[in-house]
């Protein structure tokens, strides 16, 4: 990664300020978005001059290519794009949840995640190369109680990178990750939340952040080359062993 410039969506905690981390130590620059602007400018400063803050909604389209701009104006272009900002509120059955939350949500976890793609591909496709990954969850995949929202977005986001990979996958490397459950401020909420089997878990039941970070970092690499266009599993023993986390 040295010398590359890795943009992080939602880099403020958790995957992604994880993530932030360690792209910065295998060489790359990395530009940190978040509406929390006082944590990932706290964020940059500790990672050193190779890290840059950049305050930014990913709901909101022109703070998206704002920010895209921002990068491309400072440090030339965007070799890795990283769709990781995510929320889980509202958890609530559908009887009882609140409309603007709910589409606050989805402009978030599934919209955010076409500004972040709109916004790269220019940079991106000039150059003819370039990675776009895209943080999943099995939420995109099976419905939980409480989580409309979130599983909708999920699954939208899911084929978002079908979609992508299905375009410019010729010469676009395309991928999502899904990292089961992680120990983030989300986990939280959840528990508190009690509804569903997922708020039942323990912290001890969690993976830690790094490793779905570090799995973002392989997928920028040679060894998954074959999962091109797919969602890859943090559940999977065979994945936690080609990562190098079991």
């Amino acid at each position: 990664m040295q010398g590359q410039v890795v943009a992080i969506t939602g880099a403020s905690r958790g995957i992604g300020a994880a993530a932030a981390r360690i792209f910065a130590a295998e060489g790359a620059r990395v530009a940190l978005l978040s509406r929390n602007a006082g944590a990932i400018a706290e964020l940059a400063d500790s990672i050193g001059p190779q890290a840059m803050a950049l305050p930014c909604d990913v709901a909101s389209w022109p703070e998206v290519s704002g920010a895209v701009g921002q990068i491309v104006s400072e440090w030339g272009g965007i070799d890795v794009w990283i769709n990781n900002a995510g929320v889980i509120d509202p958890i609530a059955r559908l009887e009882h949840a609140d409309p603007a939350a709910w589409a606050r949500l989805i402009d978030i976890n599934l919209t955010g995640v076409f500004h972040g793609i709109r916004a790269v591909l220019p940079v991106m496709k000039p150059q003819r190369r370039g990675t776009i990954l895209t943080v999943s969850s099995g939420a995109a995949h099976r419905p939980l109680e409480g989580w409309s929202a979130y599983c909708a977005s999920k699954a939208g986001a899911a084929m978002l990178t079908r979609a992508l990979h299905e375009e410019e996958g010729d010469w676009l490397r395309v991928m999502g990750l899904s990292p089961g459950t992680v120990a983030t401020e989300m986990q939280v909420q959840i528990k508190a939340s009690g509804i569903n089997p997922v708020s039942k878990l323990e912290v001890t039941d969690h993976i830690p952040a790094d490793w779905p970070a570090r799995a973002l970092l392989w997928m920028c690499g040679t060894g998954a080359e074959g999962y091109r266009g797919q969602e890859i599993s943090l559940r999977e023993d065979s994945i936690r062993r080609a990562v190098g986390l079991i």
